[in-house]
């Protein structure tokens, strides 16, 4: 059986043994009783309840320019084959490959534990990150709209957010970025890998095409929102002779600032990814696995702060001198927005009078009407 028409539209045939499990089950693929065709050629994806007692992560990763982050969904639709989120599905018992894909846990109650802990006497306003590690517009947004929600507690409270995706959805909230956006709490980046869209439909064959991608940084430029583009992440031998024109199109559409990333394969994610480069790109994937050794100290990752996302060595100087010249010449060099707290505040945050708690209007009586003293508690 072809394992590379299993799974159509998806970014792996594969699922992987979870790192943790000391045993696992086989199927025999032989035995028709224990396969169905249907399953493998197009499987459907399960949305999980997540029971989570808190929404908010913090890092402390000198690596990444945010201190906390909200994830409303674990797991990813999009998939991507190079996602380095992958592992983290090993710690639900679940797998890196189609499970991750497939089986997306969804925080139905973030945005009333966000609105919680953000009133909090001992929260310190600071940036929110949305998208730290999955896609918070991945498709199951568009039904569950829990990041809407989240996004709503944040405008509520002028609390800053930056926001990372890859998919166009995103403008849909157009209407709570600009209230944000009064305050200095806003921030879009959309990551673009490549633009050739024959290679974005199979290297992330969920996530909008890149010509949608380029459309809504137009769209939130034009709106007056902080938005720009992040090359993520660059794959050598594969999408980095992209960069200059990637740079150059997000430019041209209103993007601001960018970033870049390297390609990092951690546990199961290089057999994952040298999986799709069986599939899909053959006759590069010696080329592509040895230049990503090369940027990693000769492994495919590297786990250390300062170098995972840069990676080290002469080739990647190259990539980073690339991208800062390249960045420079279209004027994306200028570094992400600064996000204000100045403005924060809290649920009912306003001192209230006495007369804040009466009624706006008393019902007519004859006679003046007395309330009593419980009537001005709240």
């Amino acid at each position: 059986m072809d394992e590379s028409t299993w799974h159509v539209g998806r970014g792996t045939a594969l699922n992987p043994q979870n790192r943790f499990d000391r045993q696992r089950t086989q199927r025999d693929w032989n035995d028709p009783d224990q396969w169905d065709p249907d399953e493998l050629s197009a499987p459907t994806t399960a949305f999980l309840p997540d029971r989570t007692a808190s929404v908010i992560t913090y890092n402390d990763s000198p690596d990444i320019p945010f201190d906390a982050s909200v994830n409303p969904y674990r797991g990813c639709e999009h998939g991507c084959s190079y996602c380095y989120a992958r592992p983290y599905h090993e710690y639900l018992g679940l797998s890196s490959g189609i499970d991750f894909e497939t089986r997306i846990l969804v925080k139905h109650d973030a945005p009333r534990l966000l609105r919680k802990e953000l009133s909090s006497p001992s929260w310190t306003p600071q940036v929110l990150n949305m998208s730290g590690v999955t896609d918070c517009y991945q498709p199951a947004e568009r039904t569950f709209r829990v990041t809407r929600g989240c996004l709503e507690v944040l405008a509520e409270m002028r609390n800053p957010v930056a926001i990372i995706t890859k998919n166009r959805l995103v403008a849909r909230d157009l209407d709570l970025f600009q209230e944000l956006a009064k305050h200095h709490c806003i921030a879009v980046t959309i990551s673009i890998t490549t633009l050739r869209q024959e290679l974005a439909q199979t290297l992330e064959p969920r996530a909008s095409v890149p010509a949608a991608r380029l459309a809504v940084i137009r769209t939130l430029a034009e709106a007056g929102i902080p938005v720009g583009v992040n090359v993520a992440p660059l794959i050598p031998g594969l999408n980095d002779h992209e960069l200059p024109a990637i740079l150059r199109a997000a430019a041209d559409n209103g993007a601001s600032y960018a970033g870049f990333s390297l390609v990092r394969l951690p546990h199961a994610v290089k057999d994952l990814f040298a999986g799709w480069l069986d599939r899909h790109a053959p006759a590069a994937k010696a080329k592509v696995l040895s230049r990503i050794a090369d940027c990693h100290g000769g492994s495919l990752t590297d786990p250390h702060f300062g170098k995972r996302m840069r990676g080290e060595g002469p080739l990647a100087e190259m990539l980073a001198n690339q991208f800062r010249i390249h960045a420079a010449r279209t004027g994306l060099a200028r570094g992400w927005p600064a996000l204000s707290t100045a403005h924060f505040r809290p649920p009912h945050g306003k001192q209230l009078s006495l007369f804040d708690l009466l009624p706006d209007a008393l019902p007519e009586a004859p006679e003046p009407i007395s309330l009593p003293p419980a009537a001005l508690l709240p």
